[in-house]
């Protein structure tokens, strides 16, 4: 069904062959990005402000902090995050993993076959009572 037609893509071919649908290495590396982002207790990416401001500002350069290997139709993806403080590191990590493997399988059609998290630091942003 797949093929790498290089190192940065991947060519997703229709049975019919009615064409071929290439996706970025960088836009699986968004996805993963996004959906790790989304978690609650995830605070950014590793090197990256978050989505929040990026949104406001009008970013769209969302991969720090995201490795992304795809080799035929597998993807191996490794995150680095900045942790909120006060959240379960494991439990966190597990529902980021599932939230992220679950997005590329649905977006692209590919099969994730690991999601690797690094903890690169704990915000420790004081809340407001």
């Amino acid at each position: 069904m797949e093929n790498a037609a290089e190192q940065s893509t991947v060519v997703l071919k229709d049975e019919e062959n009615v064409g071929a649908v290439q996706i970025a290495d960088d836009v699986v590396a968004m996805i993963a990005s996004l959906a790790a982002t989304e978690v609650n207790g995830v605070s950014a990416m590793a090197g990256n402000i978050s989505n929040e401001l990026m949104s406001k500002v009008g970013v769209k350069k969302l991969t720090k902090g995201v490795r992304v290997a795809v080799s035929d139709d597998i993807v191996n993806i490794d995150l680095a995050v900045t942790m909120d403080y006060g959240y379960n590191i494991p439990a966190t990590c597990q529902q980021v993993q599932t939230k992220v493997k679950n997005a590329i399988e649905n977006m692209t059609g590919l099969t994730c076959e690991t999601v690797n998290i690094r903890i690169a630091g704990v915000n420790m942003k004081k809340e407001n009572k």
